[in-house]
């Protein structure tokens, strides 16, 4: 049991979950950091973590609902709360629609949009008896918002999990419970150094205000705010964080 406000942070193991992870925990949350496949970039997230504060990993796919279920039940059995929920995890799987393989239209829906679902709802009985109030955030993308060419299922589970934020805001307020939302134009991790690369960087950056890409710190910052007192009336809403890109 602890006297901490516990935080699960999904794909917590690499760019923004894991600048999410930290900033929790350096602001005194308990934080179980979820990953899935990179073991070595997981036990680095921990160190960083544990290095700002109070941490643990967990192992499991948010896409398999059974996995979500034990993970959370133990989170819970082992320190008697769930406070904060961010559900982060996500994967791209980029393609034309007329070259979109089925697969990897399903994979990108089961992780992106689906597994959010699953965490939520595994989670949501435990916010609700959160003594400061249930906190759970949705990182979703500015893809979600605006589309880009290639990336029609992201665009679709990043569009879909705004949808689940502001149902789920609505259900979960009558007990105190904030939903919310944060879009991230695009931000410098693996992701985008793989997809963005070249002339499609360059041309980015004209597009982008304040020109220059964006960091996973301040993603985090983002997030570090809606969970924390101070937002507590906030609810529903989805917080860019673009950079101008898109508003």
């Amino acid at each position: 049991m602890t006297d901490r406000r516990v935080a699960l942070v999904t794909g917590a193991s690499r760019g923004i979950g894991r600048a999410i992870a930290v900033a929790l925990a350096r602001d005194g949350l308990h934080v179980v950091a979820n990953w899935t496949a990179n073991e070595a970039a997981a036990a680095e997230a921990l160190a960083a973590i544990t290095a700002a504060g109070s941490g643990q990993l967990a192992r499991f796919d948010v896409a398999k609902a059974d996995e979500v279920d034990a993970a959370v039940k133990r989170i819970v059995e082992e320190h008697g709360r769930l406070d904060v929920v961010v559900n982060n995890a996500g994967i791209a799987l980029d393609g034309l629609l007329l070259r979109l393989k089925e697969e990897d239209w399903a994979r990108t829906l089961d992780v992106n949009l689906t597994g959010a679902l699953h965490v939520a709802r595994a989670a949501s009985r435990h916010l609700l008896k959160a003594k400061e109030g249930g906190r759970l955030v949705n990182v979703t993308s500015v893809i979600g918002e605006m589309g880009n060419t290639g990336q029609v299922s992201y665009a679709a589970a990043k569009a879909g999990l705004i949808g689940i934020t502001k149902s789920l805001a609505r259900e979960l307020a009558s007990r105190g419970v904030t939903v919310n939302a944060v879009s991230p134009g695009f931000i410098e991790t693996d992701m985008t150094a793989a997809h963005v690369t070249g002339a499609a960087r360059d041309e980015l950056l004209m597009r982008i205000p304040l020109g220059r890409i964006g960091r996973s710190e301040e993603v985090a910052e983002a997030v570090r705010f809606l969970v924390s007192p101070e937002a507590s009336y906030i609810t529903g809403q989805v917080l860019r964080v673009n950079g101008g890109l898109l508003m």
